[in-house]
């Protein structure tokens, strides 16, 4: 009988992991890494319940590390099977996975450096960036709505989530009697957004592993540009930095086409923009060549000769260099810097020389996990640990969930509108607690027949 395993993203929204069982194969779906809370994150160290080179192939639905970034350390420990993704999603891990691995060598050095790890002199990477190069070669990509057979008895077929470039849900065919549809959400995008299409309906499954990372909550109402236009409006009355920490895939670009257009009406001035890192400066390019995955606004901008992402003062910080002058850079202006939840990279460092600023803004312009730096400043801390040291918080501490690129409650129930029945089961995933409780008793409410995995069990298919 065919199962699901929930190796990661049950009961919390981060380190997507389903393993899908059946008589003839064995399919992982997302190999990503746990974040946020130091208990989640101890689970990235934990071998593999199972044996990599058993899988018969890996499904990824988009690049985001806690979906991927657990891929390196797969194929260092034995899987030599395809990944398959999108063409975009194949671009953009080719950044965000070696990103990852130079990421945790700098922290297993810095960790030995200050000795302030448990691990500490022997702090060691979770994997390295030459690990994260090995795996690339595997992943192989598949284009929309192309059904392929990756498996004994098992037809994936990708369709446009919405949520970054190359998001896809994944629906996986199980040949039997009769055949059984399994469909798996991914992350899905928001409707309306710019830059990407919106989430493409489905119209049937027998069981569906849905994400709930907004359960039971809405986004703002009205234009998110308001909320950015008023926190530059702010800066430059006081003549501070907006920091905003971003994903350097999807969040960073998505906030570069808001402020080109706030400049171009005319509602914020020509201010110096810096995205100071290097994944979001290779990122933003490949976010302009996959023209099968814009909107028709985006199509239309960039036909017509525009420069959709760039604010007319923008400046890409590559180098360690260019991240540092623009320490030098008074009066106001904003950078962008990943990660989004401030869990590591170079907004550490921009946090912190601006929070104990009050001249200073950080905008928060996405999900915060529980245990992130992100989070606690989201609930006021007067202080915030980073690089082994507390830093006093006197900058003005902001949050725009207009920017998620996570649909809503509402857009989820949209999408849902879309079945022409209910699935036979839905699996809520990717959630935090409450936000799962939520979404279970909505779709009770709607007749659908739902349940919440905990975190290892495997759940027989109906």
């Amino acid at each position: 009988m065919p199962s699901i395993r929930f190796l990661g993203a049950a009961g919390t929204v981060t380190g997507s992991r389903f393993l899908l069982r059946t008589p003839t194969a064995s399919v992982l779906v997302d190999a990503g890494l746990f974040q946020g809370a130091k208990e989640l994150r101890l689970r990235n160290r934990a071998p593999w319940p199972l044996d990599p080179a058993s899988l018969s192939s890996v499904v990824l639905t988009h690049a985001h590390i806690d979906h991927a970034g657990a891929l390196p350390q797969l194929v260092r420990e034995g899987f030599r099977g395809a990944i398959h993704c999108t063409p975009a999603t194949r671009d953009l891990a080719g950044l965000l996975l070696p990103d990852s691995g130079r990421l945790q060598e700098e922290e297993a050095r810095w960790a030995n450096q200050r000795g302030y790890s448990r691990h500490a002199p022997n702090a060691l990477p979770l994997y390295t960036e030459a690990d994260a190069l090995a795996a690339l070669p595997s992943l192989s990509p598949l284009l929309y709505r192309k059904p392929l057979a990756i498996a004994p008895g098992v037809t994936l077929t990708f369709r446009r989530a919405g949520h970054i470039l190359g998001s896809a849900t994944a629906e996986l065919l199980v040949d039997g009697s009769p055949p059984l549809r399994v469909l798996f959400s991914g992350d899905l995008g928001r409707y309306g957004a710019p830059i990407l299409p919106d989430p493409e309906p489905v119209s049937a499954c027998d069981v569906l592993v849905l994400e709930s990372t907004y359960g039971g909550k809405r986004h703002e109402e009205g234009d998110p540009l308001r909320g950015l236009r008023d926190a530059v409006l702010g800066i430059v009355e006081r003549g501070g930095a907006l920091v905003i920490p971003a994903f350097a895939v999807g969040r960073t670009q998505e906030v570069l086409f808001g402020l080109r257009e706030l400049e171009e009406r005319g509602a914020i001035p020509e201010l110096p923009v810096f995205v100071d890192s290097p994944m979001a400066v290779d990122a933003t390019p490949i976010h302009l060549a996959h023209r099968e995955e814009h909107d028709a606004e985006m199509i239309r901008m960039i036909a017509e000769g525009g420069e959709p992402l760039r604010p007319r003062r923008l400046t890409f910080a590559r180098s360690p260099e260019q991240s540092k002058a623009i320490n030098r850079v008074t009066g106001p202006r904003i950078i962008l810097s990943a990660s989004g939840m401030a869990t590591g990279g170079r907004v550490l460092h921009h946090l912190a020389r601006c929070l104990p600023d009050p001249a200073c803004t950080v905008l928060l312009v996405g999900f915060q996990a529980s245990g992130t730096r992100g989070w606690s400043l989201q609930r006021g801390v007067e202080t915030l640990r980073i690089h082994g040291g507390e830093v006093p918080v006197k900058a003005r501490v902001a949050s725009l969930s207009g920017f998620s690129a996570h649909a809503d409650e509402a857009e989820i129930c949209r999408w849902l509108g879309g079945f022409e029945r209910p699935p036979r089961l839905t699996l809520l995933v990717h959630g935090e607690p409450s936000s799962l409780a939520a979404a279970s008793s909505r779709l009770n409410n709607m007749g659908w027949t739902n349940r919440v995995p905990s975190h290892m069990e495997e759940v027989s298919l109906p």
